[in-house]
């Protein structure tokens, strides 16, 4: 079944690791065209490591009208007055983060394969869900195999946004879309791309916009 009310956009994740040179490498990515959001997804390093990539790629993204999005830590999205929080199932719970950074505030929340959990997310105040890993991933360990129907599902009885992440490409993100991912959570798919992360972005658009017509 095809669910298309709108246009797919695009969600940036940041590889595992970055360095000095990766705020140059963002703002050519940004360039290839609409990305919503960037997602901050530093693990296992020093807090004060986050703190300084937040600093120098949070205006980068602002500057370009893209969400910046903190992953897993409430805390460090209210020091930096970032947009929001993506809170995994073993993470601050939605009602923390939601308290910590009140009612204006992106709140993300991970739901693997569950209906159950985003149910309970949607019920919760999230601003949105995530199902995933739908493909193979080598950026974390998948907890859970996701199928393009529960896409269909959820945009079948909800109103908030869905989504998609783990291991989308360009090549295999048009099925989600197709099923109702409001947005495809990218990371590999872009940073890792042969013609350079500029270039995925623009194909990830004009993947988005011919969906749409």
């Amino acid at each position: 079944m095809s669910f298309l009310p709108h246009r797919c956009r695009l969600y940036l994740i940041t590889p595992p690791r970055i360095d000095a040179a990766f705020a140059d490498v963002l703002k050519r990515a940004l360039e290839g065209g609409d990305v919503a959001s960037l997602q901050l997804r530093l693990k296992d390093v020093p807090e004060d490591q986050v703190l300084r990539a937040a600093e120098k790629l949070m205006p980068i993204a602002h500057q370009a009208e893209v969400a910046f999005i903190i992953n897993d830590r409430p805390d460090l999205a209210k020091v930096l007055d970032a947009d929001g929080v993506h809170v995994g199932q073993d993470d601050a719970s939605l009602a923390q983060a939601r308290a910590l950074l009140g009612a204006d505030k992106i709140i993300g929340v991970t739901c693997h394969a569950s209906r159950h959990l985003a149910m309970d997310a949607a019920e919760g105040g999230a601003d949105y869900v995530a199902f995933g890993a739908f493909y193979p991933t080598t950026t974390k360990e998948a907890k859970a195999q996701a199928e393009p129907e529960i896409l269909t599902w959820w945009q079948e009885i909800m109103q908030i946004p869905c989504v998609a992440i783990g291991g989308i490409t360009v090549e295999n993100g048009g099925p989600l879309v197709e099923a109702g991912a409001d947005f495809l959570a990218v990371a590999g798919g872009v940073w890792e791309h042969p013609q350079g992360p500029k270039a995925a972005v623009t194909l990830f658009n004009k993947l988005f916009d011919s969906l749409a017509k």
